[in-house]
Order: C-alpha cells, then structure tokens, then sequence
C-alpha cells in the first residue's frame, strides 16, 4: 500500500528510470518556499562563472527570512553565494545570484525558461528564494508541484557543481576581516555556515544514502522538501509539499517504501 505521508502532495520515483512508484496530487499546485531555489540553481549553475564576483546591493543585503549575512562593501564569488543558498537557504544569496546573472526580471525569465525546458509545466518563478507573502506573491503568482520538484531536483544532479553545493555540510563564508585577522595581515576574514538538510551524514535526522536536497518553510507554503538518496545501487527522489510536521520524518516515511517497493509496486507515471 502506498504511504499514508501528512503532506497535501507527494512524489516517489526511480531517478535513474523516471518511473513514478507513488504519488499523492502531484501535478497540485502549491506555494515552494525555498525549494524553488533548486530552480534558480538549475538555471544559473551553468550560466554563471564560480569564481565571478558579485556587489550585493542594500536591498539584497535587508531581504527578510533566512540570511548568511553580507555587507555591500565586499564582494562575493558566485560560487560562496551558491553555497550558501542551497546549504542554509540564505535569501540574500538567492538575490545576489540574481544580481550576478544581471538582475531580478532577467533570473525570473531565466528560471521560468529552463522550467519549460525540462517539461516542469506546474512551475511559475516569482522570486529567486521562494518568498511569498512578504513579496506580494500567492498560489496564483509562485507555484510549483510535487512532479515538477522532483524533475528539477533530479535534472539539478547531474551537473557536478549543483550536487556539489546541495550535499556539502560545512563551508566557510568570507567576511570583513576582524581586528585581530587585520591586524595578522589578512585582508578577507570569514565564518563558518552548516547545512540546514538534517537527512545529511553526521546530522540530527541522518539518512543512510542521502545525497542531497533543498527544505523549504513559510507560513502560507508550510513545509516543502525534495531530496534523493542512493542504496544498493538505486536512486530515489522524493518530494513533498504542504506538510504540517517535521519534512525530515515524511521524507523517511517516503523514501523508506521507495526503496522497498522497487520491484513490487507498478509504476503510476514517469518523469518526463
């Protein structure tokens, strides 16, 4: 029997064969908090050098939610803003990728493009970091699906660089040097951030064959999450959409029956 998952939309597939092995709604459309910014990965990881660098402005330096904390008198290589938007989902990131890329209405196009590109028809970008009310943004204008998440997490996974930056657990980010590193002659200090992924090795809800994945929470999406994990020589992704409780324990609860159902459960659909 497929999992009885608490969350409004569900996905399990085979990532290697695209064969859908279960699905709650999964073409529903609903708000993706910060799992859209897989999409904003997927769209500029190949665009963008890793070592440009990049001015934030004060707009991007103030955005609200979750931020790693920049200041408009440094610059920033891509590749630090990538980290830190897909390991502790830094809004500020997200924005200064978009600076990078050569703003916000041309990242929304970008997005929204490589979204039709790979046949992720649910999805509709209307920001970088998957802000919502905050933004003006409901249902109507920033959506995606279940499907579509996981076809983008699963598209994303094939470029070395964007499962290099959702399966790390600790990076160091540069920072205006401290009186004590200037005063060692050092010109660019830093700290260290930690992944917010509690499914990765060594942390407080480990999955065994975890790769990789992006959570995402506001108050009006509620919990989103997308993820894979490889065992035995098999890759599941799973998504979810609108759950109340933890997204670590209903990604368990799906990933388990995706690795025990292979074989035995008939495909429902397939991954375009």
């Amino acid at each position: 029997a497929a999992p009885k998952a608490d969350a409004e939309s569900w996905l399990i597939a085979d990532a290697d064969t695209g064969q859908v092995l279960g699905a709650k709604n999964p073409h529903g459309r609903f708000l993706p908090a910060s799992t859209i910014k897989t999409l904003t990965a997927l769209a500029l990881v190949k665009k963008l050098d890793p070592n440009q660098k990049v001015r934030p402005t004060q707009a991007t330096v103030n955005v609200e939610g979750t931020k790693v904390g920049m200041t408009p008198k440094m610059e920033y290589k891509v590749s630090d803003l990538f980290y830190a938007m897909m390991m502790m989902s830094a809004n500020d990131a997200s924005l200064a990728l978009a600076q990078a890329n050569g703003g916000l209405k041309k990242t929304l196009n970008d997005m929204n493009a490589e979204a039709k590109r790979i046949n992720a028809l649910d999805t509709l970008a209307g920001s970088p970091n998957g802000l919502d009310k905050d933004l003006g943004l409901d249902v109507k204008t920033q959506h995606t699906s279940a499907y579509d998440l996981a076809l983008i997490l699963r598209e994303g996974m094939k470029n070395p660089d964007f499962r290099k930056y959702v399966e790390t657990i600790d990076h160091r980010f540069p920072a205006p040097p401290s009186k004590k590193e200037r005063q060692a002659g050092k010109k660019v200090g830093g700290y260290p951030i930690h992944t917010h992924n509690r499914m990765l090795p060594g942390q407080s809800q480990e999955y065994k064959g975890m790769i990789g994945g992006k959570n995402g929470y506001t108050i009006a999406a509620r919990q989103t999450f997308v993820a894979a994990a490889r065992r035995d020589g098999r890759t599941i992704v799973i998504s979810l959409m609108k759950a109340e409780q933890s997204p670590s324990l209903v990604a368990k609860e799906l990933l388990d029956w995706g690795f025990a159902a292979h074989g035995k459960a008939r495909p429902v659909g397939t991954l375009v």
